[in-house]
């Protein structure tokens, strides 16, 4: 029995445990689904879970690298709706070519997140207090443009958000299938590259990273710049599924990548998990939307519930482990 509690104990200190955990319970919630709704299993009802939060899966690829870093980043939400709004204001007043506003858009948004990363490292400040500043300005910006929404009618735009991608049978839009691309760049850059090594060690101990020789400041501006980036990435595709720029977009955004990044088994401390986990995180909060709508009796807000309800579980079970190591 001793034996038997001893691998338990170390199945569950395991990195790899959290992340078993969480498609535990999104394969559990499918299978209820389908058992309580016709059609909830089609492959199509899948594929629209990837096609509806494809800009979270971007946004919390960035947000999973900033926890794994020891950080925080709570301007995402802010950063992809300023992206949403340059990004219309360049097509629809400026008259750019789409994919000069595109790039514009991408650089300005590692730029931005590039900036609080060198705030936070060459001061000391709290990262919490730095991407709440950049949360509010990136915000306030959204509002020197215009306080409307801005219609985009940008053929290419159109098309794009008009596009269907074939695949096994269903389809996915342009927008899943970049976040896909996106999501395997990360685990590579995660966990094949030195960057990504340096992440995980400043992430479980800062001191003795730079102790090790790696160089701290330039993995915590790279680390943000990412995370600034695929805000700004996440903003165009939001501004494809959308078709307008408005300042109110991504309102509690950063919220679900930071949900989606626990759920899928990063520890919040940093230097634990796995990129790949903001998949199942984002399937997991697209798979409680998708029950709540099949059922629909509930109130929209038991969405918010219910993932409050995990958030306090996962919470519970990383205090757990994080103990027993």
């Amino acid at each position: 029995m001793s034996a038997l509690a001893s691998g338990a104990r170390g199945l569950s200190s395991a990195p790899w445990f959290t992340s078993l955990v969480t498609v535990i319970l999104l394969v559990a919630m499918l299978g209820i689904g389908g058992a309580a709704y016709p059609g909830f299993l089609s492959l199509q009802v899948g594929f629209n879970l990837l096609i509806d939060n494809a800009f979270l899966l971007v946004v919390a690829v960035g947000m999973g690298f900033v926890i794994l870093s020891g950080g925080i980043d709570l301007s995402v939400g802010s950063v992809l709706a300023l992206s949403t709004m340059i990004t219309a204001w360049l097509l629809q007043t400026a008259h750019w070519p789409p994919g000069l506003a595109i790039l514009a858009v991408l650089v300005l948004g590692a730029l931005f997140g590039g900036a609080m990363g060198a705030i936070i490292h060459f001061f000391k400040l709290q990262p919490f207090i730095v991407t709440l500043a950049g949360m509010f300005l990136a915000r306030g910006l959204c509002y020197l443009i215009s306080t409307e929404s801005i219609t985009i009618d940008q053929p290419f735009f159109v098309a794009v958000s008009q596009t269907q991608v074939p695949f096994l049978g269903g389809f996915l839009s342009p927008g899943a299938v970049i976040a896909l691309v996106v999501l395997l760049l990360a685990v590579w850059l995660a966990h094949f590259t030195a960057f990504g090594r340096a992440v995980y060690a400043v992430g479980g101990n800062e001191q003795s990273a730079a102790m090790m020789g790696l160089n701290v400041g330039r993995t915590k501006v790279g680390v943000y710049a990412l995370s600034g980036l695929c805000a700004a990435l996440g903003g165009v595709l939001f501004a494809f599924y959308m078709l307008s720029g408005y300042g109110l977009h991504g309102q509690g955004l950063e919220l679900d990548a930071i949900a989606a990044v626990v759920i899928g088994g990063t520890l919040l401390t940093g230097g634990y998990g796995y990129i790949a986990g903001a998949l199942s995180g984002v399937l997991v909060l697209g798979a409680i939307q998708t029950l709540i709508a099949f059922d629909g009796t509930l109130s929209s807000w038991w969405t918010k519930i219910v993932i409050g309800g995990l958030l306090f579980v996962f919470c519970v079970v990383q205090r757990v482990m994080g103990g027993r190591s």
